[in-house]
């Protein structure tokens, strides 16, 4: 059983608390000038922690405790310190990190999942593939293509001179060197050397305890009762069994109730806002199953309690940050809260069947399919409500009416700095006078603008951070990953002048289309037999790299000076490694570190006042098999 407060944690102030309305102009999803570009359809969730694990955004260069549940994105680090792992998910595809392993995610797309590993351990799990899709991991001497559903794991030798690729399942092409080869079920490959390879070929060894643990957790996944309700591709999925029960319900049909949660509980209370990029504010849940409810679907008030519905199965419902509306804090009016003289911020969960509308600048597909994939709603209805909030000179808001505002507890206000500094949702909620609560308007966004902190987290500065040598170690590559962000400090005085709206990024400008709602289809096994043990060097002509492998280095971003409205977060004292498994809190360490970086040799000039970044195509002599097979040490059994 899971401990939660007993109380929501509100506060009232001697002085009386009272709202005050502002009206201001609508804004429309473009007001920066720019073409809307679709953010990706999914996000990565850092679903385990266990021991030192670190974190750190893209485009900075600091480090932090990571924290569970958090949303991970194209460009953002892992660090997994000494006795320590970490899981991340996106979707159905498991990556599991041991210990003294760097993962930096250089693309988290619709269709692409494209990592960097440095140096350590990584265990993958790829439960199901689009035909188009492209799951790719990239060492310093060579990038590993996963060309079929299964479990595969890559290692890489502290100096990064050596690589070994096992598939227990499934198939992948490696590419390094200036060739291709193929692996297949129940072997291990290994090569050495950077430029030049050679390889050796071996059945797989016997399972370590990193190989255990993964097994485990594909076991309980595998057993999962929601996956009868849930799309698999609904990242989180796979927690809801052990924390809550399904039923069916009359007028909403199967829905999950959580377990555990005090009497007075309301989504999205317990846990903290977080600014993450490209979709803004983010709801980060505290609780070890607070990832897909809070993501996908909608939320009801049913009898005495709260019941999570996931909307239609689909093949990939899309991802959204926070599926809620705020009360009185968006373009069209706010309120500030008489306690201190701060503002506030009020919000809400959606109900079944109510529009979503992005805060952050999209296209018309997004706004229906991150609808529809997630409840059940006619197009018509949402184009409506979005032209409602967002159409130049239309203000219809206040003709739509929201089943959960009225909900027992559904509505919860915080201070500003409550909001903006990550701070716990739970302790800091603000009593506010109800009736001056219910006139308030609603918005779609919270007109608010981040500082450091609201993307650092509140947590302190870690001080377990890859080796220097390992963060700008540079690692080979089929596709070029996308151009690294800016630093937030790069950012804020855009994101200043344009409260709750993302900064728009350099080059982006087309609109993608994501997926439309489709039946899901059974996931495949993803298992084939063992063949010859023999690797045959040959072409690669599966899902093959849009050129040849690239050598992509990592560098330190130049410093930027630090504006007096954006504080950097505090240094902590340092910790020790957690000794029991966290599904709630990490262990906050310090000491920020350089951040690596990945680059190309094409648009990525004017990202980082930094030398410019060369990008040449390898070309290598054939590797050389050495003359007998591999007796190398196998790994230590549980």
């Amino acid at each position: 059983m899971r401990h939660f407060r007993n109380s929501l944690g509100l506060w009232t102030a001697a002085a009386a608390v009272a709202l005050v309305f502002a009206a201001m102009p609508v804004g429309a999803q473009d007001d920066q000038g720019a073409a809307p570009v679709d953010p990706p359809t999914r996000a990565a969730r850092l679903s385990f922690l266990y021991g030192s694990v670190s974190f750190q955004p893209a485009g900075e260069s600091d480090w932090v405790g990571a924290e569970l549940n958090r949303p991970l994105t194209s460009g953002d680090s892992l660090w997994a310190d000494a006795g320590a792992r970490a899981e991340l998910r996106v979707g159905s595809t498991a990556m599991r990190i041991g210990q003294s392993t760097g993962v930096t995610l250089l693309e988290v797309g619709d269709r692409v999942l494209q990592m960097r590993v440095a140096q350590g351990s990584v265990i993958l799990s790829a439960r199901h593939l689009e035909d188009d899709e492209i799951v790719e991991t990239d060492t310093p001497n060579l990038a590993f293509s996963v060309l079929a559903p299964g479990e595969y794991r890559i290692d890489v030798n502290a100096d990064g001179t050596a690589t070994s690729a096992s598939v227990w399942k499934g198939k992948g092409l490696v590419n390094g060197g200036g060739r291709s080869y193929s692996v297949v079920a129940g072997q291990q490959a290994h090569f050495e050397g950077l430029d030049s390879l050679t390889y050796e070929i071996a059945p797989v060894p016997a399972p370590d305890a990193l190989d255990s643990w993964a097994l485990d957790r594909d076991r309980r996944e595998e057993r999962s009762i929601s996956a009868n309700y849930v799309s698999r591709e609904a990242t989180g999925y796979e927690d809801l069994d052990a924390n809550g029960q399904w039923s069916n319900s009359a007028a909403y049909g199967p829905v999950w109730t959580p377990a555990g949660v005090p009497v007075g509980w309301a989504p999205y209370r317990y846990g903290h806002w977080a600014w993450i990029e490209p979709w803004g504010w983010t709801w980060v849940d505290d609780q070890p199953w607070g990832f897909a409810p809070f993501h996908y679907g909608r939320w009801a008030y049913v009898g005495t309690g709260w019941v999570w519905i996931p909307g239609p199965v689909v093949a990939r419902p899309v991802y959204a940050p926070a599926l809620v509306a705020f009360v009185g804090g968006g373009p069209g009016a706010r309120f500030a809260l008489a306690v201190g003289g701060g503002g506030g911020v009020a919000w809400f969960p959606l109900g079944p069947g109510e529009v979503f509308v992005p805060a952050y600048r999209v296209s018309p597909y997004y706004v229906t399919n991150v609808n529809v994939t997630n409840t059940r709603v006619e197009p018509a209805r949402v184009s409506y409500v979005y032209n409602a909030y967002t159409a130049p000179g239309v203000r219809e808001a206040a003709q739509v009416t929201y089943m959960n505002r009225a909900a027992p507890g559904a509505v919860t206000v915080v201070t500003h700095e409550t909001f903006v500094g990550a701070r716990p949702v739970g302790a800091n909620v603000v009593a506010v006078n109800q009736e001056e609560l219910a006139r308030a308007p609603v918005a779609h966004m919270a007109a608010v603008a981040p500082m450091r902190t609201s993307m650092m987290g509140a947590g302190a500065a870690s001080a377990a951070a890859p080796p220097a040598a390992v963060q700008s170690r540079r690692v080979i590559s089929n596709r070029t990953p996308p151009a690294p962000p800016q630093t937030f400090t790069q950012r804020q005085e855009q994101l200043n002048a344009h409260p709750g709206q993302p900064a728009v990024m350099p080059g982006a400008t087309t609109p993608r289309q994501p997926p439309t709602a489709t039946p899901a289809a059974a996931a495949p096994g993803g298992q084939m037999p063992a063949t010859s043990t023999t690797p045959t060097p040959q072409e690669n002509t599966a899902r093959p790299p849009a050129r040849a492998p690239q050598v992509y280095e990592r560098v330190e971003p130049a410093p930027a000076p630090t504006p007096a409205p954006a504080p950097a977060p505090k240094s902590g004292a340092t910790s020790q490694p957690a000794t029991q498994p966290s599904q709630a809190q990490p262990s906050p360490t310090a000491q920020p570190a350089p951040t690596p970086k990945p680059s190309s040799a094409e648009g990525q000039k004017n990202q980082q006042p930094q030398k410019a970044q060369q990008q040449k195509q390898e070309q290598k002599p054939a590797p050389q098999k050495s003359n007998k097979p591999s007796e190398k040490e196998k790994p230590e059994k549980p």
